[in-house]
């Protein structure tokens, strides 16, 4: 074979690799994030107040979950983190999900931590238009949002008078921890949405199909659990 040949069908199989490698990164990307999504809820499944959590939960209308929130800079400075968003459906069942990413100023991490897991609970209306109805939206400007209740505030807030639209967890270093995200920006990821769905689409419309995916199986039992423990 003449030495042209060889070096096309040589750069031909590498031109395929990189391709398949590049969409194997891909499904990575967003694999990995749901598996780490699944661990944090496993991980605040197992503290001794993971029953107010699991009341708000059940009580609410969905949850975005941001495993790794990493600050950037010292004192004032950023925070990014990327997650995904599952809906509660009236029947106890979950739909979604739908990749979404978290990026703004803050000073709410405590001293020393650099990474918090992170957890908003849907509580109303409101709060699910702002997952659902554009491409991204302000917590504390466009929607309101609060530290989630604990102990038995928890009661209290699930009986219809909350306030907040979206209610706040965090857990950094084993324990439950505070920190602000009151102006940081929740926007959309198409390219994690489409690798997951195959397709170009929407959160919204993401969050419209049941989450009975093998691949979020293991996300939505670790969800369950933890509505299982609500009073």
């Amino acid at each position: 074979m003449k030495l042209w040949k060889r070096s096309l069908i040589f750069a031909l199989c590498a031109a395929v690799a990189l391709c398949a490698a590049g969409r194997a990164f891909a499904e990575t990307a967003h694999m990995r994030r749901i598996r780490l999504s699944t661990n944090l809820i496993n991980k605040m499944a197992a503290q001794s107040d993971a029953d107010a959590l699991g009341q708000v939960i059940k009580s609410g209308k969905g949850v975005a979950i941001f495993p790794a929130v990493t600050k950037a800079g010292l004192g004032i400075g950023g925070q990014t983190g990327e997650g995904v968003v599952f809906l509660r459906r009236p029947n106890g069942g979950w739909s979604g999900p739908a990749f979404m990413g978290i990026s703004g100023a803050s000073i709410g991490f405590q001293i020393g931590v650099q990474s918090v897991g992170l957890v908003l609970v849907i509580t109303n209306e409101e709060g699910l238009h702002a997952f659902t109805g554009g491409n991204s939206f302000k917590l504390g400007a466009d929607v309101a949002i609060a530290a989630g209740p604990v102990g038995r505030d928890a009661s209290a807030a699930t009986d219809g008078r909350a306030k907040a639209s979206i209610y706040s967890y965090s857990m950094s270093k084993g324990l439950f921890a505070g920190v602000s995200v009151e102006g940081s920006v929740i926007n959309q990821n198409r390219d994690a949405n489409k690798a997951y769905w195959g397709r170009d689409i929407s959160a919204g419309n993401a969050l419209k199909k049941p989450a009975t995916d093998k691949r979020v199986a293991q996300l939505i039992q670790a969800l369950n659990n933890l509505v299982k423990k609500a009073h």
